[in-house]
C-alpha cells in the first residue's frame, strides 16, 4: 500500500480537491484494508475485493483511491445512508469489514486544531493525525453477494416488452407474464416528458 500522503494526493487529482472528507475516506479504506490483511488492493490483490460505501459524497472518491473498486468493474457497490461507513469484503476468505467514522472525531477536530478555526482545516489536520481507535469503530460482518452481484457475472440479456431497451444482470422485473425494465414497471427515477 501507499503512505497516506500518496493516497491523499491521489484523492484530491481524483475528486479535484482535497477536503476533510477524502482524508477521512483514506484513512477509512486504508484502516478496512489492513484489517483483512489486504495490501496490495490495486495490484496482486485487486480481484479479493468488493467494497460498500454508505454515502455518496466526497469519502466514496477517496475509498475508491485506495481499493482500486470502481462502479464499471461491479466492485463498488453505493447503499447511500448518508453515513460515513464503508464494508470492505474479501472474496477469498469470505471475510468483511464494515468501518464507521465516529461522530465523537468532529469534536476531537475541534479541541485538538481550535488554533484554525475553520472546521474543515481543523478536520483535515486532525483526520490526518489521530489513531484510529479515535477515528473509526468497527464491526466484523457477514456480506452475502449474490452471484449476479459479483464482478465478471454474465447474465441473460433480456429486453423490456414495453420500452424495447435492453436488461443486463437479471435486472428484469416480471409482471402479469410480462418481461419489464424497472422504469416501466414503475420503478423510474426519471418522468418522461412529452
Amino acid at each position: 500500500m501507499k503512505t497516506l500522503d500518496q493516497y491523499l494526493e491521489d484523492a484530491a487529482a481524483a475528486h479535484g480537491h482535497l477536503c476533510a472528507g477524502q482524508v477521512l475516506g483514506v484513512r477509512l479504506a486504508m484502516f478496512g484494508l489492513a484489517q483483512l490483511g489486504i495490501e496490495d488492493p490495486r495490484g496482486k490483490d485487486r480481484k479479493r475485493l468488493v467494497t460498500f460505501v454508505e454515502i455518496d459524497r466526497c469519502a466514496t472518491d477517496a475509498v475508491a483511491v485506495v481499493t482500486g473498486c470502481r462502479l464499471g468493474k461491479r466492485t463498488l457497490k453505493v447503499r447511500d445512508w448518508g453515513k460515513m461507513a464503508a464494508t470492505f469484503v474479501d472474496l477469498e476468505s469470505g471475510r468483511a469489514i464494515r468501518v464507521v467514522a465516529k461522530e465523537s472525531s468532529k469534536e476531537l477536530a475541534r479541541s485538538l486544531h481550535s488554533e484554525l478555526g475553520d472546521k474543515n482545516k481543523q478536520q483535515m489536520a486532525a483526520y490526518r493525525e489521530l489513531p484510529d481507535r479515535d477515528l473509526f469503530e468497527l464491526h466484523w460482518v457477514r456480506v452475502e453477494i449474490p452471484p449476479k452481484e459479483l464482478p465478471g457475472f454474465k447474465g441473460p440479456r433480456v429486453v423490456c416488452e414495453t420500452c424495447g431497451e435492453g436488461i443486463s444482470f437479471e435486472r428484469e422485473v416480471s409482471r402479469d407474464g410480462r418481461i419489464l425494465c424497472r422504469a416501466c414497471a414503475g420503478d423510474s427515477y426519471y418522468t418522461p416528458l412529452p
